[in-house]
């Protein structure tokens, strides 16, 4: 018998955070119920049968804090957690605190059978199963080609296996990828048993095939849980393995890695010369860096001041990440900057190379890029994060006059409150007011929409400069979202306590209509706001009124009293 613990096996609060309380409300019914035969316990597992609808086969591990497990039913196939597994749970722990534990359940029994019986008895019985059984089926199939010295059937049935688990017929929807992936990954595995063996050599192939039957299934699944991405690092780890045990001739290989790195849709390989350095050896390695440099000089340059700015292009960004492993691995700056360079088709492409000499203590060259960025693609609305780096580099380097030039450059053509708050942080009132004077001369001719109140801006920094007058004639004049209504009316309810009134009268209004406790309650608050900004009989009017329109809202009522 196994001994009493004053503790139980699964913490009860891991339990209730990973399931949640109604979740566990149900699984409690099950054990209550006696729904829970446990089959087999161990230290941080433990399998069991549970009664539902069917009978389901449930498995819950772990320790301490974590919780995980299985389920067969479909409740775990959708939320990966289910009553079934609380229910189990509960029943481990009652039988390990009561002391009674787990002496022997259906699982020892049937190991203690089975032990009894003979090989052939034994393989009697797994075949008749596997009839019965496709999964085990496929399995033994695998097993058994990778046991066997014929080179050409274990290819042979390999391929059969990992075809089958990878096809999809038609759409495979988001309950049924789990078992998809399961079988995937069944026939991986019997891959991976042979990687360090006799067949390792076949197992390179058979493991790149894996790799595009994988890919072209991932068009056909709900791939919301990221099994595609699973599955092909476990194919590809395979592959590794296979190469190490049977070290494929060096440049052949560099050849196909390149291959698969550069046009796979999908990234396996990403890094990959890396990842086999040791199987390339200097060989394979210089034929890799001689394959990335010749695609690399094949790439346009980048644009000029008049050029047209090309596309993004994953094909330029593989290629530099590849040339930048062996300039690293050589220890060369000057071409890891060079690389940099050359792909300068954005101004987030100049920010990563600035950043990229600046984080190498090189500030002069950092900031030397970022201007480049920015005259380069003047014509283009201004990447805030490119000038907000090239300012603070300027200011770090005791350039505040640049520093604030650039601001104003960008602020003048696409301006917006990030640029406004650097402007007056380095200009003072008088960089506050010019920035007024220049939202003003754009907001003449412009018209709002119902989704585009080019007011909104000149209205937000107006308040910072408290220019509440100014605000809200341009609000008169030329229309504001509510949003920025309902900035200046706080920032101005003391000078301004009729226009904020109105503000404040239309949420109330809108939070009433939108029903909710939370709005009643946002609603209640604003009223609150509103009594010190009018007369007391003007304030009880108001409410009479408001009462008088949402008066069956009982509980926004109750909160007027």
């Amino acid at each position: 018998m196994m001994k009493k613990k004053s503790s139980p096996q699964f913490d009860p609060d891991a339990l209730m955070a990973t399931a949640g309380d109604k979740v566990v409300a149900r699984g409690m019914d099950y054990f209550l119920a006696g729904a829970v035969e446990i089959i087999a316990t161990e230290k941080t597992r433990v399998v069991a049968r549970v009664a539902g609808t069917q009978d389901y086969r449930t498995v819950v591990c772990g320790e301490d804090e974590a919780i995980g497990g299985e389920c067969s039913c479909p409740a775990f196939e959708r939320d990966a957690v289910c009553k079934h597994m609380v229910a189990v749970a509960l029943a481990a722990n009652a039988a390990l605190v009561s002391g009674k534990g787990v002496v022997a359940g259906p699982l020892a029994e049937i190991r203690s059978y089975l032990a009894k019986k003979s090989v052939g008895a034994l393989v009697e019985m797994i075949v008749d199963l596997a009839e019965s059984d496709a999964a085990l089926m496929r399995k033994l199939e695998v097993a058994a080609a990778a046991s066997g010295d014929d080179p050409k059937t274990f290819v042979k049935r390999m391929r059969q296996a990992i075809d089958a688990a990878t096809q999809t017929r038609d759409f495979v929807e988001y309950r049924r990828v789990r078992g998809w992936a399961a079988g995937v990954n069944a026939a991986l595995d019997g891959l991976a048993d042979a990687a360090s063996g006799p067949h390792a050599a076949a197992v390179i192939e058979l493991a790149d095939h894996a790799i595009e039957t994988i890919e072209a299934a991932i068009a056909m699944i709900d791939d919301s849980d990221g099994h595609g991405s699973a599955l092909l690092a476990h194919a590809q780890e395979i592959h590794l393995q296979a190469c190490k045990a049977a070290r494929p001739e060096p440049k052949a290989l560099a050849r196909l890695l390149f291959l698969r790195e550069t046009e796979g849709e999908y990234d396996p390989f990403t890094g990959a010369a890396a990842i086999y350095e040791d199987v390339l050896g200097e060989e394979g390695l210089a034929e890799y860096r001689r394959l990335a440099n010749e695609a690399f000089d094949a790439l346009p340059p980048r644009r000029g001041r008049s050029g047209e700015r090309p596309s993004f292009s994953v094909e330029a960004w593989r290629l530099t990440s590849i040339l930048d492993f062996f300039a690293e691995r050589d220890g060369d700056l000057e071409q890891r900057i060079a690389l940099r360079a050359k792909d300068g088709k954005s101004q987030w492409h100049y920010l990563q190379l600035a950043e990229f000499c600046r984080d190498n203590g090189l500030d002069e060259r950092a900031l030397g890029y970022a201007e480049e960025g920015l005259w380069l693609f003047e014509d283009d609305r201004p990447d805030e994060r490119l000038v907000f780096f090239t300012v603070d580099l300027s200011l770090s380097l005791g350039r505040k006059e640049p520093a604030k030039a650039h601001l104003w450059r960008a602020f003048e053509k696409d301006p917006s409150v990030a640029l406004y708050d650097r402007l007056r942080e380095l200009g003072g009132k008088d960089a506050g007011l010019r920035a007024v004077d220049h939202l003003m001369t754009r907001l003449e001719g412009a018209r709002s929409t119902r989704w585009h109140f080019p007011a909104d801006l000149v209205v937000r920094v107006m308040v910072a400069e408290r220019m509440f007058d100014e605000a809200w004639k341009v609000i008169r004049d030329h229309g504001a979202s509510r949003g920025a209504q309902e900035t200046l009316a706080p920032a101005s309810e003391t000078s301004h306590p009729r226009e904020a009134l109105e503000v404040f009268e239309e949420g109330v209004e809108q939070l009433a209509q939108a029903g909710g406790n939370p709005a009643y309650e946002e609603a209640a608050a604003l009223i609150a706001r509103m009594r010190p900004l009018r007369k007391a009989t003007e304030h009880a009017a108001y409410l009479e009124a408001l009462k008088a329109r949402h008066g069956r809202k009982r509980n926004l009522m109750q909160l007027l009293g």
